[in-house]
């Protein structure tokens, strides 16, 4: 194993330890609380979601990745309509990513003959609505955005732009544990990769991953209620409204984040320069002895919570 591969290895295991702490803290907290006292309680399970998963473990990441040297990125700003575009691509690759992940979550239920639960579908459904707008569409975006671009992408852009893309989506995506969100998260984590990337302002993306939560645990459970209303004929002008406004969104942002798409293969990385060439650069990221683990060990958990849960 080289250099190159070392460095990725050490990466891997540091996120490992991450993922690791990430289920020990539950554990240790719900023995210390009491299983009976948190089970039926999803609030309880947000808040401690948020502290098992972004600030029990977050200094502990930090202070792993501070031993590896990092890179800093130029900063350039973006205007108002190209931050629209990206909102726009970013909305347009949580529904693909969403269509696909219920696509294949309900063959894969078909097959087993048991239905496929989604977690965070249920946590925002059953969370109060304070808590969803706080935990998950404001302190979930922010940590995220830093454990999986800034902290990564500062540490891997000198093997080049691709390669720090790649990483960011597939570590992102595995470490949401579940297929139901794998699929969007790793096409909204190359993305982000991307923007981070091309602007050096990790401002951007976190602002971008908050929008997209606040529509997805928040705007939507408004929609929910007035499509409900509408289905029973309790409505008011209100939920019209709301559904309008919903249904208008979804054409205006799908239409120009396709576009955007059509374009996004001109994406410019080439101020990128690598300043370590790689022969094999997806092997030598990939196949070493911390990525391995930590890859394996998050398949495990999707497939816990695809097949047991």
């Amino acid at each position: 194993m080289n250099s190159n591969q070392k460095f990725f290895s050490k990466i891997g295991f540091n996120y490992l330890i991450y993922a690791i702490c990430t289920i020990a803290f539950p554990f240790i907290i719900f023995k210390i609380m009491g299983n009976a006292q948190i089970a039926n309680d999803y609030n309880m399970k947000v808040i401690l979601s948020a502290i098992c998963n972004y600030i029990l473990p977050f200094p502990i990441l930090i202070f792993l990745m501070k031993k590896l040297d990092s890179e800093n990125i130029e900063k350039e700003s973006l205007n108002t309509k190209t931050f629209l575009l990206y909102f726009c691509i970013s909305y347009t690759l949580m529904i693909i990513g969403n269509v696909l992940g219920l696509a294949i979550t309900f063959a894969i239920g078909e097959a087993i003959q048991s239905d496929i639960a989604n977690p965070i579908q249920t946590l925002i459904n059953s969370t109060d609505i304070l808590l969803n707008l706080i935990i998950i569409s404001i302190i979930g975006p922010i940590f995220e955005e830093i454990l999986f671009r800034k902290l990564l992408i500062d540490r891997t852009i000198k093997y080049g732009a691709r390669i720090s893309i790649i990483l960011s989506a597939t570590l992102f995506g595995l470490m949401h544990g579940n297929l139901n969100q794998f699929f969007y998260a790793f096409l909204l984590g190359g993305f982000f990769a991307y923007v981070y990337i091309k602007t050096g302002n990790i401002i951007y993306t976190i602002v971008l991953h908050i929008s997209l939560n606040l529509i997805g645990s928040v705007f939507s459970l408004f929609v929910v209620e007035s499509a409900n209303a509408i289905a029973q004929g309790t409505y008011a002008g209100f939920d019209i409204s709301i559904i309008l406004i919903y249904i208008i969104l979804i054409i205006t942002a799908m239409l120009f984040g396709l576009l955007g798409l059509v374009n996004y293969k001109k994406a410019d990385l080439t101020k990128i320069k690598p300043k370590i060439e790689l022969a094999n650069p997806l092997r030598t990221a990939f196949i070493n002895p911390g990525m391995i683990c930590y890859i394996g060990f998050t398949i495990l958990l999707v497939l816990y919570t695809t097949l047991i849960l």
